[in-house]
C-alpha cells in the first residue's frame, strides 16, 4: 500500500461514492475548517495494483511546541472490517506522521452501532460493530468509549427522520407536543422563509440567535455559506403581524360565540333544575381561552402598530448533502420562546425537502440516555418527536503518534477543561 496526495477533484469523486461518505469528508468542509486555523490534505490509499481503495480529508494544526494534531472527520473512507487493510494503513500513516511531528490522529468513523426508537428500544443493530471495534483497538486506536452525552468533537448520537412517506402521514406521526407547538406557532402568526445568502445583514441577524451555543465566531458560519454555496441555507422564523392579528381575531370571535352559547345553555338548564356541572366546566374552560385569545389579539395589534413589517425571532442553518438535509445549528430570541419558532422552523424545512424528494432530515446531536432524566431529556424529546430514530455511532478514537508529547498535551488540555 502507498499513501498519496489526491487532487481535490479526485478526492471528491472518490468520497461521494463511498459507504461512509459525509458532508464532513468533502473539500467544502476542508475550506470551512481553514477559517478555524486548520490546514488540510486529501490523502489517498492505493494497493499494489495502483487502485484507490481508500481516502480521507486530513485536517491538522500546530498546538504545542511546533507539534501538530490531526483529525480525519468522521473517519477514513475505508473498509473497517478488513483487518489487513486497517493494519497496513495504520502502520504507514504512523510512519508518515511521526516524521512530521504529529502528536496524535483523531478519527470518529461514521460506523453505525444501532438504530433506536425514541424510548431507546433497539430497532436494528450492526452485527459488524464488535469486529470493527476489536480491529481498531488491536491496531492501536484508543477508544473514547460508548459515551452517552456530548463528550466528543462530533455527537455520537443523532436524530434522523427518514423521509419515506407524505407530509400528512409524517405530521400524524409527530409527537403530540410537537404538533401542539407547531400549531401554536402558526396561531401566533409565525412564518418561515429562506434568507438571501447574498445579503450580509442576514448572517449577522442569524449569528445573534446562535452565538452563545457554540464557541464559533461569525466567520465560521459565513465560511459555511461561502464554501457550500447553494447547498447551505439559512431559514428565518418571523412574526407576520397581519397574520397574527387575523388568527387572533378569528380565534377570539369564534370562542366568544361559543362562550355565549355556553352561557345561554347554562341559564336554560339552571331554570329547569338540570345538572349543570358539565356545562359550568366547559364554560370555565372557554373563559380561560377567551382571556388567552384576547391577550394575543392585544399583543398582535400592538406588534402590527410597532413592527408592521414583522420581526425575525429565530433561525436555522442547514446543509444539503447526498439527498439529505443536515441541521447544523438553530437558535431563537428567548423573549419569543412562547411563539415556538424552533419547532415550526424544523417542520417547514422537513416538509419542503420531503416534497423535493430528499431521503432524510438529520436533526443533529442528542444524548444516548433514554431512561433517566437529565439536562438533555428535553432536547431528545423535541428532536425525536419529529418521527425520528436515534442513530448511535461507534465513537471517537485517538491514534497516538508520540506517547510522551501526547501525555503532556493531554494534561494541558485537562487543566483547561478542553477535549482533545
Amino acid at each position: 500500500m502507498k499513501i498519496i496526495t489526491l487532487r481535490e477533484e479526485e478526492f471528491n469523486q472518490f468520497a461521494k461514492n463511498h459507504k461512509y461518505k459525509s458532508l464532513y469528508q468533502t473539500s467544502n468542509y476542508a475550506k470551512v475548517m481553514k477559517t478555524e486555523g486548520y490546514d488540510y490534505h486529501y490523502l489517498g490509499f492505493i494497493n499494489n495494483s495502483n487502485e484507490l481503495i481508500g481516502a480521507t480529508l486530513l485536517l491538522y494544526k500546530k498546538v504545542l511546541m511546533n507539534y501538530k494534531v490531526a483529525y480525519a472527520p468522521y473517519g477514513f473512507l475505508i473498509d473497517y472490517t478488513n483487518n489487513d487493510l486497517v493494519e497496513e494503513l495504520t502502520n504507514r500513516i504512523k510512519k508518515l506522521l511521526i516524521k512530521q511531528k504529529f502528536i496524535y490522529l483523531k478519527i470518529n468513523p461514521l460506523v453505525h452501532c444501532a438504530e433506536r426508537e425514541k424510548s431507546g428500544k433497539i430497532i436494528s443493530y450492526n452485527p459488524e460493530i464488535n469486529d470493527i471495534l476489536e480491529i481498531l483497538k488491536r491496531n492501536g486506536y484508543l477508544h473514547h468509549g460508548f459515551n452517552k452525552f456530548f463528550e466528543n468533537n462530533k455527537p455520537r448520537w443523532v436524530a434522523i427522520t427518514k423521509l419515506t412517506t407524505t407530509n400528512d402521514k409524517i405530521y400524524h406521526q409527530l409527537g403530540k407536543q410537537i404538533r401542539n407547538k407547531i400549531n401554536n406557532a402558526n396561531k401566533k402568526g409565525v412564518d418561515i422563509y429562506l434568507a438571501d445568502r447574498n445579503d450580509p445583514e442576514n448572517i449577522k441577524i442569524f449569528y445573534e440567535f446562535i452565538k452563545r451555543k457554540r464557541k464559533k465566531n461569525i466567520r465560521y458560519y459565513q465560511a459555511i455559506l461561502d464554501s457550500f454555496q447553494d447547498d447551505a441555507e439559512i431559514y428565518f422564523a418571523y412574526i407576520n403581524p397581519q397574520k397574527y392579528v387575523k388568527f387572533s381575531k378569528d380565534l377570539y370571535e369564534k370562542e366568544l360565540e361559543k362562550n355565549e352559547e355556553y352561557n345561554q345553555a347554562l341559564q336554560e338548564k339552571s331554570k329547569t333544575g338540570q345538572d349543570v356541572k358539565r356545562i359550568i366546566n366547559t364554560k370555565m374552560e372557554s373563559d380561560k381561552n377567551l382571556t388567552i385569545y384576547q391577550n394575543n389579539l392585544l399583543k398582535a395589534t400592538q406588534l402590527l402598530q410597532e413592527q408592521p413589517d414583522g420581526i425575525i425571532i429565530g433561525g436555522a442553518l442547514i446543509i444539503k448533502y447526498d439527498k439529505g438535509i443536515n441541521l447544523i445549528i438553530e437558535g431563537f430570541d428567548k423573549n419569543y420562546q412562547s411563539y415556538n419558532p424552533n419547532y415550526l422552523l424544523k417542520w417547514e424545512i422537513l416538509k419542503k425537502y420531503n416534497n423535493l424528494g430528499y431521503n432524510y432530515f438529520n436533526l443533529n446531536g442528542i444524548s444516548g440516555e433514554f431512561e433517566n432524566k437529565n439536562k438533555y431529556s428535553g432536547l431528545n424529546e423535541m428532536k425525536l418527536g419529529y418521527s425520528a430514530s436515534a442513530i448511535e455511532y461507534i465513537g471517537e478514537f485517538d491514534l497516538i503518534i508520540n506517547k510522551t508529547v501526547y501525555s503532556l498535551y493531554k494534561k494541558k488540555m485537562d487543566k483547561k477543561g478542553k477535549r482533545i
